[in-house]
């Protein structure tokens, strides 16, 4: 991640905006002359929000310091943000931005949020921190996503996961859908800790290494996990449909705890317990890496794949 002067980010993804909404869209006649810009103009952002065209054009540039809430609001409901997209404009715009000495470098769960993993048994469970680490994982959590935890404990994170191992490939059937949801979650971090020196170097190295990373970067979208569905192939229990919860421990803002659960009666609750069947449960350890399971042996994984035939 190139190093970027303050306003940067938020010029940029104020632009972004604003070029995905058109006149129409936004309920304002357009100005007259020729369009030389996809979406709004500036002069139409400011009429929408109620402010000077030179404010605006200064907020957009990052010479606005002391911009307010009102403001911020105000422009907001002028592009349409949603209240994910909102959240990451006050982080942009705010005079509280974290800078580089009050920076996260490492996170250790507590000990508590362990033993509720542990403690989870018949779902896969998984606590991430800053920058979609992955700080522990249950045993079935570890059946669902072998080859993340066979990572070293130091690179295990989510969205070098998802970029840069084909078995992600395999395991998301929607993978460009999940892979672009983990680019918005690094660029929501990114707001509220912008001199993180270890986001930049995740950044860089997925920049280098895929260029559907490097694309998705920098069309600025913003994802804030909370719950949905997934479906995944799994290579040894076939169509697995999850349903998945997030949330956030009460004082550790930044981590997050997933939860995922299936349908009662379902299939999908069928393949969960073959693939409950294919790890022996240990107590969680963030600090640990594990080998990719295999099957006990071949009668066994003949019969989870006949299962789902």
């Amino acid at each position: 991640m190139d190093k970027r002067v303050p306003g940067d980010e938020l010029r940029d993804f104020l632009r972004s905006r604003r070029a995905r909404i058109s006149p129409e869209q936004a309920g304002v006649a357009a100005l007259p002359g020729g369009r030389r810009v996809s979406g709004l103009r500036r002069e139409e952002v400011a009429q929408l929000a109620g402010v000077s065209v030179d404010y605006y054009i200064r907020l957009e540039r990052g010479r606005n310091a002391n911009v307010s809430a009102a403001v911020l609001t105000a422009v907001a409901r002028a592009l349409q943000l949603d209240e994910t997209e909102r959240r990451h404009l006050f982080a942009l715009a705010g005079p509280t931005r974290q800078r580089a000495g009050g920076q996260p470098d490492q996170q250790t769960p507590r000990p508590g949020l362990l033993r509720v993993l542990d403690s989870i048994t018949d779902i896969p469970a998984l606590l991430l921190g800053h920058r979609l680490d992955v700080l522990a994982l249950n045993h079935l959590a570890r059946a669902l996503y072998p080859e993340l935890a066979a990572m070293p404990a130091g690179e295990r994170n989510m969205a070098r996961y998802a970029f840069l191992t084909d078995a992600a490939r395999s395991l998301y059937v929607d993978w460009p859908d999940t892979a672009r949801e983990s680019v918005g979650m690094l660029r929501l971090y990114a707001s509220h800790h912008p001199d993180d020196p270890r986001l930049a170097e995740l950044v860089d190295e997925l920049s280098s290494a895929d260029p559907d990373f490097r694309r998705w970067w920098v069309n600025h979208e913003v994802y804030l996990p909370q719950h949905g569905t997934k479906p995944y192939h799994h290579p040894l229990v076939g169509p697995l449909t999850l349903a998945f919860e997030a949330f956030t421990p009460m004082g550790d803002p930044d981590q997050t705890l997933g939860l995922y659960t299936v349908e009662p009666g379902s299939k999908s609750e069928d393949a969960l317990r073959l693939l409950a069947g294919r790890v022996e449960p240990q107590p969680t350890n963030s600090n640990r890496s594990t080998k990719p399971y295999q099957a006990a042996s071949p009668i066994m994984a003949e019969g989870v794949r006949q299962t789902h035939r």
